[in-house]
C-alpha cells in the first residue's frame, strides 16, 4: 500500500472518529470505542504511517479550533498523543507544530486549558529529546529500576467478588496474562533502548541488527546499556543548552558501541520499525474484605519505600550516619578507648526521631489537595489535573482501577475515608500518589448473589455515575462506557487461543488507554451518614455514601394512596406504609448562603441523590426526593395521593416523632442495609485531617466559627476524584 492509499484509509477513519463525536453513528453502539483502537492499531501494522496520522489528525485540530468543533478537540488531541507516544519517528517540524496548537488552548477555559498545558510541557521534553513519553512510560509501569529516572507506577484492578462472577474475572485475568507474557524486564529493556534509539536516529537506526545485537548481549551488559540510554536521555533533558541534536549524537556513540556503521553510511533501505508498546502490569484483587483495599496500599507504600533506600546512591562510602540518638555535643560523648579507624570521622549531625513519617508529602497531601466546600461547589470547577509535581515525582503512584457499578464505588468511596483517617497517624501515611479509573460492569442479575436482590434495577439505576460521567466526557462515554456491557461478552465467548489473545487483547489494551491519557479528574462528594437506632443500647453507627441513600419507612399501618400514571405526580390506588416525619435541612444555593428550613409531614420515605441528573445542573448537593402521603376527603368519601417533591441541600435530618422505625440502604447496595433505625444525619464528609486540626483549634482558642491556624489551608470536604480524559466540558 502506497502512501496516497494509507493517507486515505487514515483520513476514513478519523472522519469516522469525528461522526461518532458528532454522534452520527448512534446505531453502531456496539463499535464504539473500537474506531480509536484501529486506528492506532495501524501505526503496529505501518509504523511509516505515524507521521501521516499525526499530520491528519493535527490538520483537523487546527480546523476544529478554528471552526465551531470545539467538541472534537479533546477525542482528536488525546488520539494524536498517543499517536506520538507509539510513533518509531517524528520529525521536529510535526513536533513543532502540535506543540504550537497545545499553546494556544491555553487561552480558552477549561478543561481544554488545563489539557493543552500538560501536553504543551510534554512535548516540549519530547522535541528535545525523542521518544521521552515512550521511555518513561514504560519505565514507570513496568518497574524498571534505574539511577536517572526513577518514578514507579502500579497498577491494581479490584473487582468485587459479589458483584462480578468468577468466569469475568478468569476472562480478564486470562486475557492481561496472555498480553504480557513476553514483557520480562529483559524484554522492556531492550523495547526502552530500540524505541528511543530509533526515535532519535530515525532511518540511521538499523533496527534489526541493534535487536540482534542486544540480543547477543549478557544480562549485566544489556542493563548497562539500559541504564547509559536512559542517563543520556535525562541528562540532555537536564541540561538549558541541549537540543535534539546533542541528544542524538549521545544515542550515536552508544548505537556505534553496538553496532559498526553501515559501509553506505547513508539511509537504511527498510524504512522504519515497529517497536510496541507494552502494556502496564496490571494486578487483579478479588475485593472480599472491606479492608483489603488499604492494606494493599499499604502493603504497596512500603515496599516501594524500602526499594527506594535500599537502592539509593551512597555517594560517599565513608561517611557518618546522618541519623544520630545523642545530643550531638563532644563532650557528652561516651568514653571509648578503642581506636577509631582512619576512614571513619564524627560529622555534624541532628537528631532525629527514625520515623517512617513523610511530613513534607502529608503537608502536600492535606493543603493541595482539591478544595472542596459544603456548598457552593460545582462539579465543573472541580477538574484539576493530576499531573505528578516535581517534588513529589519520585513517590510512586498507584493507579486504582474500580471494576463493577455503583455499588462498588460506594464501597470505595467508604475505604478512602477510613484511608484518610489513617493519614492523621504518623506511621498512617500513604507514601504515594493515588489515582483512581472507574470501569462500569454491570453483569445479569443471575450471575452473582448481590445482584439477586436488585433483579429490577437496570443499567440506569446502577450505573449512574458513569452514565454522568459518559454525558460531561463524550470521550468517556466513546471508550469506556461501551466496556459495560463488553466486559461480560468477553466470559461468553469461546476460549480463543492465546496467541490471538496476546495479539489484540482489547480489553488490555482500551485499559491502558485508559491509564494513560486519563488524567482529568472529576471530583464527587462523599456523605457522611450517622445512624441512630430504636435500640438505644444499640451503639449509633456511622457510614458514608458516594451516590445514593435510599430511606424507608417500614413496619406501620398502611396508608392508600396512588400509583404513578404516565408524567403526573398522581398514583393509583396502592397501600403504602407511612408515617409523620420531621426533616431538617439546609438548602443548597449556588450563591453559598444556606438556608435553614424544617418540614414535618407524612411520608413513606426519601430517596438522596449526590449523582447530578443531566450536565447542566451539576451543583455539588444533595437531591433529596420526598414521598408525601396525603389525605383528603370528598363527596365518594377519602382519597389518598402520593406526591414527591425534591430539595437540595448540603445537609439534612431526618426522624419520626411517632417512632417510626426506617430501613437505610447505602449505594444501592443490601449488604450496607440498616434496619430500626430512629434518626439519621446526614453532612458532607469532612477531611479528617481538617477535621482533627479544627478540633485543636476549638480546643485551644474556643472559636468554632472560622478556622484558625493549618485549618486554614486545608481542603474541607472530602472528595473521591475519578480520572476522565476531560473532566466536566
Amino acid at each position: 500500500m502506497d502512501c496516497t492509499e494509507v493517507e486515505a484509509d487514515l483520513y476514513r477513519k478519523v472522519q469516522a472518529i469525528l461522526r461518532e463525536a458528532d454522534g452520527q453513528n448512534a446505531g453502531l453502539q456496539c463499535d464504539r470505542g473500537m474506531l480509536r483502537w484501529t486506528l492506532h492499531k495501524s501505526i503496529d501494522r505501518n509504523p511509516n504511517s505515524a507521521s501521516i496520522l499525526v499530520k491528519l489528525l493535527v490538520k483537523e485540530l487546527e480546523k476544529a479550533e478554528r471552526g465551531d468543533h470545539k467538541h472534537h478537540i479533546v477525542p482528536l488531541l488525546h488520539t494524536l498523543m498517543y499517536a506520538i507516544v507509539k510513533a518509531p519517528y517524528i520529525s521536529d517540524d510535526l513536533y513543532e507544530r502540535v506543540y504550537d496548537f497545545c499553546k494556544k488552548l491555553l487561552t480558552r477555559p477549561k478543561p481544554y486549558c488545563a489539557i493543552g498545558l500538560s501536553y504543551a510541557k510534554g512535548l516540549k521534553r519530547e522535541r528535545k529529546v525523542p521518544g521521552l513519553f515512550y521511555q518513561r512510560m514504560v519505565i514507570a509501569e513496568q518497574s524498571l529500576r534505574n539511577e536517572s529516572y526513577q518514578h514507579q507506577e502500579k497498577v491494581l484492578v479490584f473487582l468485587d467478588e459479589d458483584l462480578i462472577p468468577e468466569t469475568i474475572c478468569n476472562a480478564l485475568l486470562h486475557e492481561t496474562q496472555a498480553a504480557k507474557v513476553h514483557q520480562t524486564p529483559t524484554a522492556c529493556m531492550c523495547l526502552v533502548i530500540t524505541h528511543t534509539m530509533q526515535a532519535a536516529l530515525g532511518q540511521h537506526c538499523d533496527v534489526q541488527a541493534l535487536q540482534g545485537a542486544l540480543q547477543r548481549q549478557s544480562a549485566a551488559e544489556l542493563e548497562q546499556c539500559f541504564q547509559d540510554v536512559v542517563a543520556a536521555a535525562e541528562l540532555t533533558l537536564a541540561e538549558v543548552n541541549a537540543d535534539r541534536s546533542r541528544h542524538a549524537e549521545r544515542l550515536a556513540n552508544i548505537y556505534s558501541t553496538l553496532i559498526s556503521p553501515s559501509p553506505q553510511g547513508g539511509t537504511l533501505a527498510g524504512g522504519l520499525s515497529n517497536v510496541p508498546l507494552p502494556n502496564p502490569d496490571i494486578s487483579f484483587h478479588l475485593w472480599k474484605k472491606d479492608d483489603q483495599f488499604r492494606k494493599q496500599l499499604v502493603t504497596f507504600s512500603k515496599s516501594q519505600s524500602q526499594i527506594t533506600e535500599e537502592e539509593g546512591p551512597d555517594l560517599n562510602p565513608n561517611r557518618a550516619s546522618v541519623l544520630s540518638n545523642d545530643s550531638g555535643i563532644e563532650k557528652d560523648l561516651p568514653v571509648c578507648e578503642e581506636k577509631v579507624p582512619s576512614g571513619l570521622q564524627r560529622r555534624p549531625c541532628i537528631k532525629k526521631n527514625a520515623q517512617k513519617f513523610d511530613s513534607m508529602a502529608f503537608m502536600h497531601t492535606i493543603t493541595k489537595a482539591h478544595p472542596g466546600k459544603q456548598t457552593g461547589t460545582m462539579h465543573r470547577m472541580s477538574g484539576e489535573a493530576t499531573e505528578t509535581t516535581p517534588n513529589l515525582q519520585k513517590r510512586p503512584t498507584a493507579r486504582v482501577v474500580i471494576l463493577g457499578d455503583d455499588r462498588s464505588l460506594g464501597r470505595l468511596a467508604k475505604e478512602y475515608y477510613a484511608l484518610r483517617k489513617c493519614e492523621c497517624k504518623p506511621f498512617g501515611t500513604i507514601k504515594a500518589n493515588l489515582q483512581f479509573y472507574y470501569i462500569p460492569v454491570l453483569v445479569p442479575p443471575s450471575a452473582s448473589p448481590a445482584n439477586k436482590e436488585n433483579t429490577t434495577a437496570s443499567k440506569a439505576e446502577l450505573c449512574e455515575l458513569a452514565q454522568y460521567l459518559g454525558r460531561v466526557d463524550p470521550w468517556y462515554e466513546s471508550n469506556i462506557n461501551p466496556l459495560c456491557d463488553m466486559i461480560p461478552k468477553l466470559a461468553n465467548m469461546p476460549s480463543s487461543p492465546s496467541q490471538q489473545l496476546a495479539a489484540d487483547p482489547f480489553i488490555t489494551d482500551v485499559t491502558a488507554y485508559y491509564l494513560r491519557t486519563g488524567l482529568q479528574p472529576v471530583h464527587f462528594q462523599i456523605y457522611f451518614v450517622k445512624i441512630y437506632f430504636s435500640d438505644l443500647t444499640q451503639p449509633a453507627a456511622e457510614d458514608t455514601f458516594l451516590t445514593e441513600l435510599k430511606a424507608d419507612l417500614q413496619e406501620l399501618a398502611p396508608y392508600a394512596s396512588l400509583k404513578s400514571s404516565g408524567s403526573s405526580k398522581k398514583k393509583t390506588m396502592v397501600e403504602t406504609p407511612s408515617a409523620d416525619v420531621d426533616i431538617q435541612y439546609k438548602k443548597a444555593l449556588l450563591s453559598n448562603r444556606e438556608k435553614d428550613v424544617t418540614l414535618s409531614l407524612r411520608s413513606s420515605g426519601l430517596v438522596m441523590k449526590a449523582i447530578p441528573s443531566n450536565e447542566t445542573e451539576d451543583l455539588v448537593c444533595l437531591h433529596v426526593n420526598i414521598t408525601e402521603v396525603t389525605k383528603s376527603t370528598n363527596i365518594s368519601g377519602r382519597s389518598f395521593s402520593c406526591d414527591t417533591s425534591t430539595v437540595r441541600t448540603s445537609s439534612i435530618k431526618a426522624r419520626s416523632p411517632s417512632h417510626a422505625s426506617f430501613t437505610l440502604c447505602m449505594d444501592k447496595d443490601v449488604r450496607r442495609t440498616y434496619d430500626k433505625v430512629e434518626r439519621f444525619e446526614v453532612s458532607p464528609c469532612l477531611e479528617p485531617v481538617y477535621a482533627l486540626q479544627r478540633k485543636k483549634g476549638e480546643r485551644l482558642c474556643g472559636s468554632k466559627k472560622e478556622d484558625i491556624g493549618l485549618a486554614k489551608y486545608m481542603s474541607k470536604s472530602l472528595m473521591l476524584p475519578i480520572n476522565t480524559f476531560a473532566a466536566v466540558i
